[in-house]
């Protein structure tokens, strides 16, 4: 019972108080003191943190997962600078420490510097040593044709990237939009975070892991020591196809997920919908060529079921509002942050028809979102299907990655 007691105690601890292991050191052009937590939430600080090996980061976009994330690393001895297309935003940033638009109760260090709307400069990025994008999908391309030059003949940054979702016109994952607007060599070593991680949790330093992955194993590696805390947990991978395919369709399935809460369906049907929506997304992911195993990790299972079962997700919002008989118009309007899983969804029905699988859950969802039908009735349309095998994954296929991977060249591994 004590000890039962004393690791709540530990784990209630607020990451902003000061704790008896804090230590005070010099930061910023002015040499400012902040007080440093060694032990964050509790937790003792890694010692390749402790010992200064600090990196210089420079994170594109100031929402949700971009704040909480700069906060982290800035928390883990790094440089962070964070741009914004926003002016009142970076204006506000720097002067109050708070970000206007989200978790605005959160004090951010004043280590932390926002910069924009102006796109950042070459000399500013060759300065860097890690990009992190933490912007919709949508507007990957254009930020990334962007940087392109930045990056021609000179030191080429760690490029991470933790966004979700399956670009709406070319139906490319970030990866292929990495090849198409930057080249190859460069796709080959970004690296990708998913799993089940809200921000607001983050911020708080509650304990959260995610997968670190890309083609390239040794940036892998650079990219979860940049991040890995106590608190933070990294776990490596060589499957970002996967990893991007869950990370982009558990959206999809936690609208559904909301929407049955919504029209008053309890604990059942959501272990249903969670299961059911994993066997789906397992099937359009081996019949795309990812590795089934994908979709057990912490970017797979652990984020949808993460995605499906809280309130306070955006996708699930999203669903639970359309269940309730709101216009998805007025959702949109009125949600204040993006919900990716709307825009993956359009999407992801010409993926499926591409592949030729059976993703029920999903044509549902489009079927509401796009093609105005009835939310209860389309429910009731997919409680009426006749009984069906459970276990029902692609034997062949695999084409989309395979054309992704010789435009990467890599046929030969497929």
């Amino acid at each position: 019972m004590l000890l039962a007691s004393a690791l709540t105690a530990t784990f209630r601890f607020s990451a902003r108080r000061p704790s008896l292991l804090s230590t005070r050191i010099p930061h910023g052009p002015h040499v400012r003191f902040r007080t440093r937590l060694v032990s964050p939430t509790g937790f003792r600080m890694l010692p390749h943190q402790q010992n200064g090996q600090r990196s210089k980061v420079l994170v594109f976009g100031a929402g949700n997962f971009g704040s909480c994330l700069a906060d982290h690393l800035d928390d883990s001895s790094h440089v962070v600078h964070m741009w914004s297309r926003s002016e009142n935003l970076v204006k506000h940033f720097n002067q109050y420490h708070r970000n206007p638009e989200v978790l605005q109760d959160h004090p951010f260090a004043e280590s932390i510097t926002a910069v924009g709307p102006e796109f950042p400069s070459a000399e500013m990025i060759q300065s860097m040593d890690v990009l992190l994008f933490a912007i919709p999908t949508e507007g990957v391309r254009e930020t990334l044709t962007k940087l392109k030059p930045t990056l021609e003949g000179g030191k080429v940054p760690l490029l991470i990237f933790v966004n979700k979702g399956i670009e709406i016109r070319t139906r490319a994952l970030t990866l292929e939009i990495i090849a198409d607007t930057c080249g190859p060599e460069i796709a080959k070593v970004a690296t990708f975070i998913s799993g089940p991680s809200f921000a607001k949790e983050i911020v708080k330093r509650q304990p959260t892991s995610v997968s670190v992955v890309s083609l390239s194993p040794e940036h892998a590696e650079k990219a979860s020591q940049l991040f890995h805390q106590p608190w933070f947990r990294c776990y490596t991978g060589n499957d970002p196809i996967g990893v991007e395919l869950a990370g982009a369709l558990k959206n999809v399935y936690a609208i559904a997920a909301g929407i049955a809460a919504g029209l008053g369906f309890e604990n059942n049907a959501r272990a249903m919908l969670i299961t059911r929506g994993l066997a789906e997304m397992t099937r359009i992911g081996t019949a795309y060529g990812a590795s089934p195993l994908t979709f057990l990790t912490l970017a797979g299972v652990g984020d949808l079921f993460l995605t499906c079962s809280s309130k306070t997700s955006r996708n699930y919002t999203v669903g639970y509002r359309l269940g309730q008989g709101e216009k998805l118009d007025h959702i949109i309007k009125t949600l204040g942050s993006v919900a990716e899983g709307v825009t993956t969804a359009k999407a992801l029905k010409a993926v499926v028809d591409e592949l030729g699988v059976k993703a029920q859950i999903a044509a549902g969802i489009y079927d509401v979102l796009y093609e105005g039908r009835d939310v209860a009735e389309r429910a009731n349309e997919l409680l009426s299907l006749p009984p069906n095998r459970e276990l029902d994954l692609s034997v062949e296929g695999g084409k989309p990655a395979q054309r992704l991977l010789k435009k990467l060249g890599l046929e030969a591994q497929v």
